[in-house]
């Protein structure tokens, strides 16, 4: 079964496009839900939620999925996954906190949807009606790329038609402390479908999901990799400190222009890598997300569509 993906959606400080992505030269500004999504039901969110409910627009907006503020497809067909490693531990820690303090009654109860590790994948569902699985991923660096793999995994099982899958981070004082520095306070969102169901709403490919390998070290990742595929890379986006990466090929480290990217890290580098695909990047691009330091290393490929035929011209 090949799956494709059909739309990207970028929501990142200074970057709304996914050639933006590798062209910016860091964060700059703010991203400004209101501005995107209106004010009406934004209040009481968490800064995550309301960064991934700004993906999630503009993906299923790029995939031809929502028009006019109505999907297009059958809702209990699209599933949610979402990968963020830190996403709403400011409510958290304010909520725990609270109790600690006052006890449980000093909760509020617009804080306590809010601290559901799922908040930010169950409010992209009922946002936009999206009914089929519902799935959150906070597995460190990898995390992102996880996440795809999932989506991958849910459409092969049939449990879903497509699956839209976000990666998404906030910036905030407690996030801060938690890693020791600032955080890109944004993401990025893919939606993937099984490439029949796409080509019979007329969608049109972006990229090719390829072979995706998860181990503790990048150069066995790597390894298996290269087994599962048989064209070398064009670019890699991967970590400056990855090792054991061929070299005689382009490397974008978005860790270096961006910051910490956390679990929105894989998702951002595939928005990226589509970006280079479009730009004309001839052949596969291979994607790293981790370095032997972290917990474990995923890495996956993305390829250009085929070509769609020409319908032949009628001779006279």
């Amino acid at each position: 079964m090949t799956v494709i993906v059909t739309g990207v959606g970028v929501a990142m400080p200074g970057a709304d496009s996914v050639a933006a992505l590798v062209t910016a030269r860091g964060p700059e500004g703010t991203v400004e839900p209101a501005a995107l999504l209106g004010r009406k039901g934004l209040r009481y969110k968490d800064r995550a939620t309301q960064l991934g409910l700004c993906a999630a627009r503009r993906v299923l907006t790029d995939a031809g999925l929502l028009r006019d503020g109505a999907t297009t497809v059958d809702d209990s067909r699209t599933a949610v996954l979402v990968s963020s490693n830190l996403g709403n531990v400011d409510t958290v820690c304010r909520v725990t906190r609270t109790i600690a303090e006052e006890g449980t009654h000093g909760v509020s109860p617009m804080d306590t949807p809010n601290a559901s590790s799922n908040i930010i994948a169950s409010e992209i569902a009922i946002r936009f009606g999206l009914r089929g699985p519902n799935l959150t991923l906070c597995n460190g660096p990898a995390s992102g790329l996880d996440a795809v793999r999932w989506g991958v995994s849910l459409l092969r099982a049939d449990r879903a038609d497509r699956a839209v899958v976000v990666g998404v981070e906030p910036d905030n004082e407690i996030v801060r402390d938690l890693v020791g520095g600032p955080v890109v306070d944004g993401g990025a969102a893919l939606v993937l479908e099984r490439a029949e169901v796409a080509e019979a709403r007329g969608a049109t490919p972006r990229a090719v999901i390829g072979a995706h390998t998860r181990g503790p070290d990048v150069a066995g990742n790597i390894a298996e990799l290269a087994e599962a595929e048989p064209d070398q890379p064009a670019v890699w986006f991967a970590p400056a400190s990855a090792p054991g990466l061929p070299a005689g090929r382009p490397r974008h480290d978005l860790t270096a222009t961006w910051g910490e990217l956390s679990g929105a890290l894989g998702v951002v580098q595939c928005a990226a890598a589509i970006g280079a695909l479009d730009a004309g990047v001839d052949g596969p691009v291979w994607v790293v997300a981790g370095t032997d330091a972290d917990d474990g290393v995923a890495t996956l490929v993305l390829r250009r569509p085929a070509p769609v035929a020409a319908e032949p011209v009628p001779s006279r």
